[in-house]
């Protein structure tokens, strides 16, 4: 199982990215996907979550309006992509998926600042 997370950079504030999470080793259309981040000392939050289909999409409220989350199965591939960013959305942004256990990415770091 692989997730490699990317499309992370420095941002100016009201600024976007999109975020790419590539999955492998793993039957990826059968799975919910999900995007968290984390600022060190804090706990990592959950942003967003899609269905296996992609027919069902939350968002954390800090997000909501803002942040979409979508997929291409057939690209084995979950998006983020992340509009009108505020310096405190910067943080080191993860994809994950759960069968028994969670698997992560590594992260890709988001950095938005003037």
């Amino acid at each position: 199982v692989q997730l490699v997370e990317s499309g992370g950079g420095l941002v100016q504030p009201g600024g976007s990215l999109r975020l790419s999470c590539a999955a492998s080793g793993f039957t990826f259309s059968m799975y919910t996907m999900n995007w968290h981040r984390q600022v060190p000392g804090k706990e990592r939050e959950l942003v967003a979550t899609i269905s296996n289909a992609g027919g069902s999409t939350n968002y954390a409220d800090s997000v909501k309006g803002r942040f979409t989350i979508s997929r291409d199965n057939a690209k084995n591939t979950v998006y983020l992509q992340m509009n009108s960013l505020k310096p405190e959305d910067t943080a080191v942004y993860y994809c994950s998926f759960r069968v028994g256990r969670t698997y992560w990415g590594q992260g890709t770091q988001v950095t938005v600042s003037s």
